[in-house]
């Protein structure tokens, strides 16, 4: 098996996953990870190019970043790639007005879109939101279109809160993918644009990035499958047998950030 100098040989960017390696949320809030604050302060101390790169779809940029500095990390609206600013992107480039079936809290991103006559849906993480009557009507738009299309932001199974684990909008997007006969376009992670579009912020190539997250899937196979390396992390989301995954596996499981951290500054020039 390659050393950790070998696995780790020509990093020069890192992108970070939010939820689940930054902080845990809660109905009553965010509580930051131990160490997190300051692994992600040495980081950025580092030579190192830093992107945060998260499926968050309940907050807008400008409050989860608000909420993260809050909790004491250097982070600015800038060096954020979320799905619902370049879902929006996407709109204004292909014409397309959105039906939202969406959480309030990440509604003010979609502000300047022209929502009449809806030739599409968008579906994100909608907690309360996802009731039937609203699903229903996602559908409906849907089946009345000649061209359905449906966005998805992200298409994650579950996330983890300081509860437990909550059903993400993966389930919702495959019931309305299912009904419909149709595919969803995935604006977020695991998407090759998505991971692409972080890289190019920070004038990395693939190879020489390295995406630090808890998402076995969405995470570690996605930026894996971009040519990036990857650890996974056992905070969040994280599940024992994230590590016998029949299909993933990951350049290298770390307790938490700071772990992470700890190594790739180890070894970054080795």
């Amino acid at each position: 098996m390659a050393s950790w100098a070998e696995r780790l040989t020509g990093v020069r960017g890192v992108l970070l996953d939010i939820s689940g390696v930054l902080c845990d949320s809660s109905p009553g809030g965010a509580t930051a990870i131990a160490g997190s604050v300051e692994a992600v302060a040495r980081l950025k101390q580092s030579p190192l190019k830093v992107r945060f790169c998260t499926n968050e779809s309940q907050k807008s940029v400008r409050l989860l970043v608000g909420v993260l500095q809050q909790l004491g990390f250097d982070i600015s609206e800038g060096e954020v790639t979320a799905p619902a600013p370049a879902t929006c992107q996407i709109l204004k480039e292909r014409g397309l007005r959105p039906h939202l079936l969406i959480h309030e809290g990440v509604r003010s991103e979609f502000d300047g879109i022209d929502m009449s006559n809806p030739n599409c849906v968008v579906i994100a993480d909608a907690g309360e939101a996802f009731s039937y009557q609203n699903m229903n009507r996602a559908f409906q738009v849907l089946m009345e279109l000649e061209n359905p299309v449906l966005i998805s932001l992200g298409k994650g199974r579950y996330y983890k809160e300081t509860s437990g684990l909550m059903l993400d909008v993966g389930g919702y997007m495959k019931a309305l993918e299912y009904a419909c006969g149709i595919k969803a376009e995935v604006v977020g992670k695991p998407s090759p644009e998505f991971f692409k579009s972080a890289l190019q912020a920070i004038g990395v190539e693939a190879h020489q990035a390295i995406m630090i997250g808890d998402d076995i899937v969405g995470d570690v196979d996605g930026a894996q499958k971009c040519g990036m390396r990857a650890l996974q992390v056992r905070t969040g989301k994280f599940r024992p047998g994230d590590e016998h995954h029949p299909e993933v596996k990951a350049d290298g499981y770390m307790d938490n950030l700071a772990e992470a951290v700890d190594l790739l500054l180890k070894h970054m020039d080795k």
